[in-house]
């Protein structure tokens, strides 16, 4: 009865967690499609400098991955947590001062919002990897699936209400007024987890994070691939809506949102149960379908069929495959290993930005997620070939 209401105890303290992770998070949903359309429009830039807006946040979260990781490692999830979340609010400062009236609509006004945006990656570096060290550690090893299932949705919950939330600021309060909202966002998030204990670090031997990214690398190519067709998505889904002069381009995040959500409360602990390469083969096969319809969608209720769908395949694919990557790590190097492994969704969100920008430019809109569809089916490749080699090795471990 003791480890009943234990497990219970733990299990209400991390929702609490995600809550207060879901809020800090908003910070970064609603500015996601806000940024897009506020260069584009407002500042007058095309679709690269819209792609680069949103993308370039992922470069210093790439590079600071491992960084975040051995915080984690050394100092405690909890801490690295705060540190992002201080460096959200600064973020959202800067892309606040970028609309400053003495700056102007200009390069200048670019160039300070870049940099903002480069401090929200850093901050999500941290944010990200210093909530799932702390709460594994607290956890324990058995539950690292369920959470990074329930933790992804916070995250991604976030962007269902956000993606609208955040267009219908910039209506009706321009986009001064919704930095200025992001701004308080992850300081109510931090007053939520204050008096939360933080967990003990596992003890050992730190390996470079060379080392451990040679262990993790395969499992983190295919939650890159799959990032694909999310970043598409999440940059460019107002800008297709505009293009074909369809009406509630927001609810496409939203349609992501609900089918990632969904799908993370119903099967969240099935890599603990089965396995993660079987969990993340059946879910890249639906976001191919997604991405598949919007690709080719005639109409904006396939489009937001498209994004149900690709948002419940991009569901599972990061805690099944996360979890084969901690699998290989020892405990005392899981937030270096959560940190390589989440470098490779960070990896596809940040080249996807520009890069589908530069295709949108020359082929339409469409064609972004023509490109999230082909790296999806490589996915289910690589995913497959990784499912066959652990069924190799664990026949040969029998014989």
């Amino acid at each position: 009865m003791t480890n009943v209401q234990t497990n219970s105890s733990s299990l209400r303290t991390l929702v609490w967690m995600t809550l207060a992770l879901f809020l800090a998070y908003l910070s970064v949903a609603m500015s996601m499609p806000a940024v897009t359309l506020h260069v584009s429009q407002t500042l007058g830039m095309g679709n690269v400098a819209s792609g680069l807006g949103v993308g370039i946040a992922f470069l210093s979260t790439i590079l600071s991955r491992g960084w975040a990781g051995r915080l984690a490692d050394e100092r405690g999830g909890k801490f690295a947590m705060f540190r992002g979340l201080v460096l959200y609010a600064a973020a959202s400062l800067l892309c606040w001062a970028s609309s400053l009236p003495v700056l102007g609509h200009d390069v200048g006004a670019y160039l300070v919002l870049l940099v903002g945006r480069l401090v929200l990656g850093l901050g999500e570096s941290f944010a990200l990897v210093g909530m799932l060290g702390w709460a594994m550690a607290a956890m324990g090893p058995a539950r690292s699936g369920q959470v990074m299932a329930l933790v992804g949705t916070g995250m991604y919950g976030a962007f269902a209400v956000g993606g609208p939330l955040g267009l219908w600021l910039l209506e009706r309060l321009g986009f001064a007024g919704l930095m200025a909202g992001s701004i308080a966002l992850p300081l109510v998030s931090g007053a939520m987890l204050w008096s939360i204990a933080p967990a003990m670090s596992a003890q050992g031997r730190r390996a470079p994070f060379s080392d451990v990214l040679g262990l993790i690398w395969k499992q983190g190519a295919v939650v890159g691939l799959q990032g694909v067709g999310f970043a598409a998505l999440g940059a460019f889904f107002p800008l297709y809506f505009l293009a074909h002069g369809w009406q509630g381009a927001g609810y496409g995040l939203t349609c992501f949102g609900l089918g990632f959500v969904l799908v993370r409360l119903l099967a969240g602990r099935l890599p603990d149960r089965i396995g993660g390469t079987k969990v993340a083969l059946v879910s890249l096969a639906i976001e191919a379908v997604g991405q598949a319809l919007l690709w080719l969608a005639p109409h904006p209720a396939v489009a937001m069929v498209g994004a149900l769908l690709t948002g419940m395949g991009c569901s599972m694919v990061f805690p099944a495959m996360g979890l084969e990557a901690v699998k290989r790590v020892p405990a005392h190097l899981r937030g270096t290993a959560i940190g390589g492994f989440a470098a490779f969704q960070d990896l596809a969100y940040g080249v996807t930005g520009p890069m589908a920008g530069l295709i949108a430019d020359h082929y339409g809109h469409d064609s972004v997620f023509l490109v999230g569809l082909i790296a999806t089916v490589v996915g289910i490749g690589m995913t497959w070939r990784l499912a066959k080699g652990s069924q190799a090795g664990r026949a040969s471990t029998l014989a």
